[in-house]
């Protein structure tokens, strides 16, 4: 099948496939850039599919790359629109997924970078039925007072940063905590020292046995 996003798809040598990791890069990257980390995760997620879609727009910065949503504006206002035009089109994806793999939410992890974590927070929370986890490194929540009101689901949650991030800062991370907190939502976190804007293997690691967690993998 052919997706709605232009997806780099990595499989394991399963060919039952019963889970799926879906991955969202950072602004200015694509789904080649993210699948990086999938090297090491597939040899532990047996019978998983990674997904790793490209932005839905170019990247003005980087016109090789792409973007969800536009940071043209410093408009909190228009970061938003922007960001919920991708939501509805992610959502459309993640429903081709499910329907290719025969999938419901609970098998499905979403995980992003950066731009890409802060649409795997807000699709994790406004989706109907609950996903099975949802993975951030290095985000944050784009508008908690948005979210608040459309927040529909509670699922599992890891948030990962890096103490030296100087493109979304660290206090980003204990920001989001507090908010999923004071919603009761089932929030670990993990500030890797000495790290930048970036996916270190500490970091990488720490996800890895998250996901398997919560998919029940041995």
């Amino acid at each position: 099948m052919k997706f709605s996003l232009n997806t780099k798809i990595i499989k394991t040598k399963h060919n039952n496939i019963k889970n799926a990791v879906i991955l969202l890069h950072g602004y200015g990257g694509d789904g080649n850039d993210i699948s990086a980390i999938t090297l090491n995760w597939k040899r532990f997620l047996p019978e998983t599919v990674f997904l790793c879609p490209n932005g839905i727009e170019k990247c003005p910065i980087n016109p090789s790359g792409f973007q969800w949503f536009s940071l043209d504006k410093d408009d909190p206002e228009y970061v938003l629109k922007e960001s919920i035009k991708a939501e509805e089109k992610l959502n459309f994806f993640i429903n081709e997924v499910k329907s290719e793999y025969n999938l419901k939410n609970s098998k499905i992890c979403i995980s992003g970078f950066s731009q890409g974590c802060m649409m795997s927070i807000n699709l994790g929370l406004t989706s109907e039925e609950k996903f099975n986890c949802i993975v951030g490194f290095s985000g944050k929540i784009i508008d908690k007072e948005n979210i608040s009101k459309r927040m529909k689901s509670r699922p599992e949650i890891l948030l990962i940063h890096g103490d030296q991030d100087i493109v979304v800062p660290p206090s980003s991370l204990l920001e989001a905590q507090d908010f999923l907190m004071r919603h009761k939502i089932n929030i670990e976190t993990k500030m890797i020292e000495n790290c930048g804007h970036h996916i270190p293997i500490e970091a990488s690691s720490i996800a890895l046995n998250y996901i398997k967690k919560n998919l029940n993998i041995k």
